[in-house]
């Protein structure tokens, strides 16, 4: 048993208080005196949930997609990192590998060290493909789409499609009737060709924005129905380079808090300070914080962890419990973990120990600290 005293970030604030640990559980929460127990952690900074990433490709010059090995060392910088509850992303690739790929990553899965897959295509249009490779660019296949679910035994939870391609509207309902999260992105959809893939059950914009047609005041298309429609919860990249502030703090407004989803989409060159790295078979440069290919200069992901998401959020006038929720209860409540997000009795014992500038100081991941 351990409590931890802080400055709680709760839904609807800061309050001073502490979260009681037993095994992997929280056990208790609370304002004022703590409970007297064997072990207190205190600190002067903030208590945060543990973050929930549902769009992540890598870190430490890794891709989730290079194997068992490299897919643990990137999963555990993001832990260490506050970000305590993971999906692997996948970039689009040809039938075979993706299969190995996603066959790979099950078993971290099963194992504990994921807690699920996200695939990036390669079900999207190809003039909004972004860093993905058009050699590894399809049109939606119930067939192929069947054997990878089989292959991934559960693991995969959120499947990125362009809603445009043949076939799509009967892919987005066969991943939904598995319980698989349909999202709409990397497409130059109309307006009612999206609203028809969320009638037939998507419910995740996938990087809102990027890689997607913009706002045109004679034709809204992906985004305006994305944003219009209160089932759908929209992943924003927070990172100062994928968004600019006054759309980031504009689309705040329109979304309201169950909507709003920060994630990082890092990348392999995440966490890494110098050195090529590469994702999807495309070599990554960073150069003044932004992520690109080297061919084509085309953004690649970020190399931001989703607490320097939420950090740069805050910088930009977000208030810190909607950041943080943003984070945590959302994403969470999104893939249906009912035990994550949350500094709530009952949920699993994962806390961010943070400075008042939300630098990680320490990391309890389902009651070890990391």
């Amino acid at each position: 048993m351990v409590t931890v005293r802080g400055d709680l970030v709760l839904p609807d604030g800061v309050a001073a208080g502490w979260v009681r640990v037993v095994g992997d559980r929280i056990d208790g929460v609370g304002t004022g005196a703590p409970p007297e127990d064997a072990e207190r952690v205190d600190t002067d900074g903030l208590v945060l949930p543990g973050l929930v990433d549902v769009h992540c490709h890598g870190a430490v010059g890794f891709a989730f997609g290079d194997g068992a090995e490299q897919a643990r060392a990137a999963a555990a910088h993001h832990h260490g990192s506050g970000t305590t509850t993971l999906l692997a992303s996948l970039v689009s690739e040809s039938r075979d590998v993706l299969a190995d790929q996603v066959r790979t990553l099950a078993s971290l899965v099963r194992d504990g060290e994921l807690d699920g897959v996200h695939l990036e295509g390669p079900y999207l249009a190809a003039h909004c493909r972004g860093a993905h490779r058009s050699d590894a660019l399809r049109d939606p296949d119930l067939a192929e789409i069947a054997a990878l679910l089989d292959i991934a035994r559960g693991s995969i939870r959120a499947v990125t499609i362009a809603p445009e391609l043949p076939g799509a509207d009967e892919l987005i309902t066969a991943l939904t009737a598995r319980g698989v999260r349909a999202a709409v992105g990397h497409t130059a959809a109309s307006s009612s060709t999206t609203r028809a893939a969320i009638a037939a059950g998507s419910r995740i914009a996938t990087h809102l924005f990027n890689a997607m047609t913009p706002l045109h005041h004679r034709d809204g298309g992906p985004v305006v129905a994305l944003l219009d429609d209160e089932r759908v919860v929209c992943e924003l990249i927070a990172d100062g380079h994928h968004l600019d502030a006054d759309v980031v703090r504009w689309v705040w407004k329109v979304l309201g808090r169950s909507r709003r989803m920060l994630v990082s989409d890092s990348s392999p060159a995440t966490g890494i300070a110098a050195g090529a790295s590469y994702l999807g078979g495309q070599e990554l440069r960073v150069g003044d914080g932004a992520v690109r290919t080297v061919e084509g200069g085309v953004l690649a992901g970020s190399a931001s962890t989703l607490m320097d998401v939420v950090r740069w959020a805050v910088s930009v006038g977000i208030p810190l419990p909607e950041a943080v929720a943003a984070a945590s209860s959302v994403p969470a409540t999104t893939l249906g973990l009912a035990d994550r997000g949350a500094l709530r009795a009952g949920h699993r014992a994962d806390l961010v120990l943070a400075d008042g500038d939300l630098r990680v100081r320490r990391v309890l991941l389902a009651g070890r600290w990391v």
